[in-house]
């Protein structure tokens, strides 16, 4: 057996093969002799097949067989022996492949492109410095949030007549058109100021009519309403017509250890002052969420920009249309081809750095993770004292659960954090504290 391998650049090259009677024939041999010994042929007693006939009906079958596997195995031994850093999968040369007669031939040569990635070096010390912007909660903002809950777990009643702040539910038409929406929601609180007395002192099946572009001037407002899209409503004008069918109020809940327990569970909170702290922590983790994901995407992108790595976009390009049965396309790779270089370049920087520091996920840590995960779906550590005998086994399931992809995609993810953690440790993040409005527009001003 001689295996060569040619390189056309630091990037691309050719795995070549080739096999003589002797690499492969013992192995052929050995299978013939366990299909005559378990095979059962009309006419013969099982155990007692002629090799001959074996060979005559699935000798060529076998030798197929036994060829790919042969190099399926020493191509894999080559890549791992020779440290190739290899992209992907290796791609089988389908012209020489489908040339060869397997009748008679008994030399065989095979071929098969490969992409590589050269030695790349990172900087991963204090030198390197990206932004980070923490969000400071402020009073208006716990004020707001005391508000919305305090009307989300409110005492909903139905009046006959509307008032500031009641939701209506209604008919919804064009004056001059075919559009028709029943059993629509329009909140008079986001209706424009100006416009809501309007919509004050209406009764069931009262009619309203209204210019959609003065009650709204949020174009994400009018496509609720319609149940569109905001790209479909931009910019629209015209009168509508809305029959009122029912008006339904809440009435705001009192502070009371009531509406502590349902936002927080029982007794986790025990009176006013420790309800407006647990509300700001809530949002405090919520915020830092936000700003840590948007701090890992200034990372990827200070490592993507300035860490220089060299790859094989023709055999990507190439290996991208032969692997996905049809689905990738030209037209796909033209729109999407730099997004997944950019996708891989930062892949093979966080898998070097968890090399190089031998960063590495137990199986009980992404078991942990999948416990935390179910006790966040299923209402918080409430849920967790109630099922605490039965939670390992929910988690175990949950894990085996989607052939292990479930385990899967935790691993990877606790993968990630540990990489992104040990990287933020040891680079210097600059923070900025900034307000949540200005938090918006710093990550608005990025998208463009």
């Amino acid at each position: 057996m001689e295996i060569i391998l040619n390189k056309t650049n630091n990037t691309e090259g050719l795995i070549k093969i080739k096999l003589t009677e002797g690499d492969y024939q013992p192995s052929v041999e050995e299978k013939v002799k366990d299909y005559a010994r378990k095979a059962n042929i009309k006419g013969f007693r099982q155990g007692k097949v002629p090799t001959g006939v074996i060979k005559k009906m699935y000798g060529k079958s076998i030798l197929v067989e036994e060829i790919n596997h042969l190099l399926s195995h020493k191509l894999s031994d080559y890549i791992k022996e020779n440290n190739l850093k290899i992209l992907g999968e290796p791609i089988p040369n389908q012209e020489k492949a489908l040339a060869i007669d397997w009748d008679s031939q008994k030399n065989f040569e095979f071929e098969y492109q490969i992409g590589m990635v050269e030695e790349f070096k990172y900087d991963l010390s204090a030198k390197v410095k990206v932004k980070s912007f923490p969000i400071e909660v402020d009073e208006k903002t716990i004020q707001e949030t005391v508000t919305d809950l305090k009307k989300r777990f409110g005492k909903v009643t139905y009046p006959d007549q509307s008032e500031s702040g009641d939701n209506l539910f209604g008919d919804l038409q064009a004056a001059a058109g075919e559009f028709k929406r029943e059993n629509t929601l329009l909140p008079i609180e986001k209706v424009e100021k100006k416009e809501q007395k309007k919509f004050i002192g209406l009764k069931k099946e009262d009619t309203i009519e209204f210019d959609i572009s003065k009650i709204y001037t949020d174009d994400n407002l009018i496509a609720e309403l319609l149940g569109q899209s905001p790209e479909e409503v931009k910019g629209m004008k015209g009168a509508y017509i809305f029959t009122v069918k029912t008006i339904s109020r809440t009435e705001p809940a009192e502070l009371n250890q009531e509406l502590f327990d349902r936002v927080f569970g029982k007794d986790l909170v025990q009176n006013e002052e420790e309800f407006i702290a647990k509300i700001k922590e809530t949002i405090a983790e919520n915020y830092k969420r936000e700003s840590d994901h948007f701090l890992e995407h200034h990372i990827e992108d200070y490592f993507i920009t300035n860490t220089p790595i060299n790859l094989p976009d023709d055999f990507l390009r190439t290996w991208l249309k032969s692997s996905s049965q049809g689905e990738v396309t030209d037209a796909v790779l033209e729109k999407e081809f730099e997004d997944y270089k950019r996708g891989l370049k930062w892949d093979l920087v966080k898998n070097r750095i968890a090399e190089d520091n031998k960063i590495t996920v137990e199986t009980d840590e992404v078991r942990a993770k999948a416990k935390d995960l179910i006790i966040s779906q299923f209402g918080g550590q409430a849920f967790a004292s109630q099922i605490s005998d039965k939670l390992d086994g929910i988690a175990d399931n949950y894990l085996q659960n989607e052939n292990g992809q479930n385990f899967m995609k935790l691993y990877n993810q606790l993968r990630s954090e540990k990489i992104l953690k040990h990287i933020r440790e040891n680079i210097t993040v600059q923070e900025k504290k900034v307000t949540v409005d200005e938090f918006k527009k710093i990550v608005e001003e990025h998208k463009h």
